[in-house]
């Protein structure tokens, strides 16, 4: 679809959402903003699909190239203010996003996993300012570094929608998180060697929710070869979705210097991966084939 299709289709997913969300006033004092809380979250989901990952570079996009779509557009401080007033409201809609997809979902299979958000460069650490209080020293196996910052952790479906999420100083267990992307789920749980516990797997069974993970290499594993072929290649696209969301989306980059501006980046930034997931599945294309989506 061309852009300008694109972005008539996210207004009408959001307006949607908004809908069914706001069905009074968001609002209880103050001034009406000019342009339509349904607007500046088209226009951040497009942007961050786009690869604009700041709200400056979003709003010099739109102010460019498509003020007939959004005569109304400000100011960029304006701008800027009402997206990260609107934090909540996206998470609502990442909730019956979700909720939806859960509903659809009939083989109730699920893919976890988890990944860095540095913050500065480990050497820094000790000098930076921005988030001392709340960011921590932390490591990543799968890219065998060491950071300071934040962690993101996901759950996904088999087909690459996100399910649930959240956001962690960088030292905290991944398996410390399980119940909380787990909360209301039933079926299976794939993970990796970071989520290999006895322990949690037990608790996770009396929930019903079976956690199957690799093995250490020093560990007999009788389980069917071919499950075992299914786990590996599963995994595989939830990885796809974090590599997505760190290239295309950005979500590695903090810019942000307060825990209420980087929740709504990342918040924005799942509900637009989420957005492109629903639309490819529309288009009859592979969920996770972005590319194909704009011609």
């Amino acid at each position: 679809m061309s852009y300008d299709d694109f972005i008539i289709v996210v207004y009408l997913m959001v307006d949607d959402f908004y809908k069914n969300i706001a069905t009074t006033s968001i609002r209880t004092k103050g001034f009406t903003p000019a342009l339509s809380d349904a607007e500046v979250i088209t226009m951040e989901l497009v942007g961050e699909s786009l690869g604009l990952d700041t709200d400056k570079g979003i709003w010099a996009y739109f102010k460019n190239h498509y003020t007939h779509y959004f005569p109304k557009l400000g100011s960029y401080p304006n701008f800027a203010k009402q997206c990260a007033n609107l934090v909540w409201l996206k998470d609502k809609m990442m909730g019956l996003l979700t909720a939806n997809t859960i509903h659809q979902n009939q083989a109730n299979s699920y893919l976890i996993d988890s990944f860095p958000i540095p913050v500065c460069r480990y050497q820094r650490a000790s000098r930076c300012k921005g988030f001392k209080q709340v960011a921590s020293f932390g490591y990543c196996a799968s890219q065998d570094v060491k950071y300071f910052g934040f962690k993101a952790h996901l759950l996904t479906n088999t087909e690459g929608q996100i399910i649930a999420y959240a956001l962690t100083s960088a030292n905290v267990d991944d398996r410390h998180i399980v119940f909380e992307l787990t909360n209301g789920l039933t079926g299976q749980v794939f993970g990796d060697k970071g989520y290999l516990s006895k322990d949690l797997s037990y608790e996770l069974a009396k929930l019903n929710i079976d956690l199957q993970t690799p093995l250490r290499d020093n560990m007999k594993d009788d389980r069917d070869k071919g499950f075992l072929s299914h786990l590996r290649k599963s995994r595989k696209t939830i990885e796809t979705v974090i590599s997505q969301l760190s290239q295309r989306f950005n979500a590695q980059r903090t810019k942000a210097r307060d825990l209420w501006h980087l929740s709504n980046r990342f918040i924005r930034k799942f509900l637009a991966h989420s957005f492109c997931v629903q639309i490819n599945k529309q288009l009859g294309n592979p969920p996770l084939q972005f590319e194909m989506i704009l011609s």
